[in-house]
């Protein structure tokens, strides 16, 4: 898993603990889920992919 990818799983969970403590379970549980999903590989990262394009692009 690129290291992106683990940094922002790590970030939603941390997200997801202040909305736990505002109350917010439901939007927390999103945000853990979330999470899983990006750790499990199932989730493409398409970001330097998408980058390269759009470079191409503004040099065409």
């Amino acid at each position: 898993m690129p290291d992106r990818m683990k940094k922002q799983a790590a970030q939603n969970r941390e997200a997801a603990k202040q909305l736990r403590r505002r109350g917010k379970d439901d939007e927390a549980q999103r945000l853990e889920d979330r999470a899983v999903e990006l750790e499990s590989g199932r989730v493409t990262d398409v970001t330097d992919t998408v980058s390269g394009l759009i470079s191409w692009g503004f040099r065409r």
